[in-house]
């Protein structure tokens, strides 16, 4: 059986199939705005634990622990921090001493990605506006080219009924000629 070689691929024929769009090239200017504290592993830790601390989960758990604690000295327990639990007090302390700035931080940072968003997307509707009057623009004058040419072969038709209508008649009067020479032969 004999080899089958493949026939050689035309490359000046357009390919059929879409190029892929890049849909987020106009967030690409903002991109270093993405991570609220940068890349590094702390960075991307700080911004989780910023982001964990309103949730349900961190709400319940912290609610849970101060639970425990208060009904651990309470009871007898422990004895480590009883009432009026300063310690408590200076763990609550603490903990809104390092939530509060990172809180602000997120926040700030979230305001520059949405502004920065909200630019890249009117970017995009601008391109999007443009490329519409374009398209509109090239439209009119295809319109316009259409008519013209609607025009032209409309003179033509014209043009040829004049012509098959005068070759009829000059075919009619050869006829009539041809038949007289004849009749008179």
């Amino acid at each position: 059986m004999p080899a089958v070689t493949p026939e050689p691929v035309n490359t000046d024929v357009p390919s059929l199939t879409p190029a892929k769009v890049d849909h987020l090239r106009f967030h690409k200017g903002h991109a270093h705005l993405a991570p609220t504290f940068g890349n590094d592993a702390f960075a991307l830790k700080a911004e989780a634990f910023a982001r964990f601390f309103g949730t349900p989960t961190f709400l319940g758990a912290q609610t849970l622990i101060v639970l425990l604690w208060v009904g651990a000295n309470i009871s007898g327990l422990v004895t480590f921090d009883l009432y009026p639990f300063i310690l408590l007090n200076l763990a609550f302390s603490l903990q809104s001493a390092y939530a509060a700035p990172l809180i602000l931080l997120a926040q700030t940072r979230q305001s520059a990605r949405d502004k920065a968003n909200a630019d890249a997307d009117a970017q995009h509707r601008e391109a999007l506006a443009v490329a519409n009057e374009e398209r509109m623009a090239r439209a009119a004058e295809h319109t316009a080219q259409m008519l013209e040419l609607l025009e032209q072969n409309t003179r033509l038709t014209e043009m040829t009924k004049v012509l098959t209508e005068r070759v009829e008649a000059l075919t009619a009067d050869m006829h009539k000629h041809f038949v007289k020479k004849e009749g008179h032969a």
